[in-house]
């Protein structure tokens, strides 16, 4: 038996490097040997035990790689070529994926996606030497030779799902956009609202590194809500409130702020993954009076969904390298997971390489 090594998941708590079989290609699949992974708030919440997944997984959802293995019928590729898989793995040919709801694909790609991405029914992830990619014709994106593995690697969750965020509003020319909470995918959701033509991005978090990294992503101005009242703060910024609220942490908190500092016809736009009850508070909706919009959006994966945002680093129009900033080996995962759940020394994302 062939073996790798890989990050696996026991129990709460209890997880680490073991020697592991090492995926096959089956048909319509792909292997690639990874070279680039990090480290998502998802697999913090999964080893905490707080996401129930089963015991064995490995864990890890934003792989970059080189092809190793094609399965019968997978086209257009060859071993050797350098990859990018999307955290959502769609089939591309369910109604979900017809429909252009990728990330619901109903055939193992939202609901089977990599590295318990998506909860209880998942496959083996990134955090590993190899990593099996079902379909792989939908989900193969190659990697342009003048484009590094760094520059890449966090399109396929966090730039992907930010972005989203002011995609699904929709943020249109002009608007004026407050982003709660500056993590790594808060920070993507900054940069997409301008990308997309806000006027003004205003970034909310109580992390003064994060805050710092608001502005160098595109905010205009940033609030500390330790010190702040964020809710009359953006109303007096916005003029009587923001034209698009994004959520980007999944706490009633911030998701009942977001939706007291938009508009009348306002949108929230919630990335958040939420645990337990979420209450929608009458006052802050208007009793339901306020033509408010609540549009919600998983991460869009897919492969060209992936060459889009490629393109778009390409471009030099959104760099995602500010956001990596530290680097470890899979060998020392332990410690990359005590840094980054601890948020330690500044820490916005690791890279690891095995």
């Amino acid at each position: 038996m062939v073996t790798m090594r890989a990050n696996v998941f026991r129990d709460k708590g209890r997880f680490g490097i073991e020697e592991v079989p090492r995926p096959m290609a089956g048909v319509g699949e792909a292997v690639i040997r990874i070279t680039l992974t990090t480290i998502c708030g998802t697999d913090l919440h999964i080893v905490r035990g707080e996401y129930p997944v089963k015991s064995g997984l490995v864990i890890g959802h934003e792989p970059v790689g080189v092809i190793a293995e094609l399965g019968a019928g997978v086209e257009g590729f060859a071993v050797g070529d350098r990859v990018l898989v999307g955290a959502i793995t769609p089939c591309g040919q369910c109604a979900a994926c017809l429909s252009g709801h990728w990330a619901q694909c109903g055939h193992g790609g939202g609901y089977e996606a990599v590295g318990g991405w998506r909860f209880g029914n998942t496959i083996d992830g990134a955090q590993a030497e190899y990593l099996r990619v079902p379909h792989a014709q939908a989900n193969l994106a190659r990697i342009p030779d003048d484009v590094s593995d760094e520059q890449v690697v966090l399109l396929a969750d966090i730039a992907s799902t930010g972005i989203s965020g002011a995609e699904s509003a929709p943020v249109r020319i002009g608007d004026a956009v407050v982003v709660f909470a500056q993590g790594p995918i808060g920070l993507c959701a900054t940069a997409g609202a301008r990308l997309m033509g806000a006027a003004l991005v205003i970034g909310v978090d109580g992390d003064d590194a994060r805050l710092a990294a608001a502005q160098r992503m595109g905010a205009d101005v940033v609030l500390d809500h330790r010190a702040t009242d964020v809710v009359a703060e953006v109303k007096r910024c916005t003029g009587g409130g923001a034209d698009v609220a994004i959520e980007a942490l999944g706490t009633q908190q911030t998701f009942e702020s977001a939706l007291r500092c938009v508009r009348a016809g306002g949108t929230v736009s919630s990335l958040g993954v939420y645990s337990g009850k979420l209450a929608l508070p009458y006052d802050a909706f208007a009793a339901g009076l306020g033509d408010h919009r609540i549009v919600t959006t998983l991460c869009p994966g897919g492969k060209e969904r992936m060459r889009r945002l490629i393109a778009l680093v390409r471009s030099g129009r959104f760099d995602p390298l500010p956001l990596l900033t530290h680097r470890f080996a899979l060998a020392d995962i332990g410690e990359a997971y005590a840094l980054f759940g601890e948020r330690r020394d500044g820490v916005l994302k690791v890279a690891v390489t095995p």
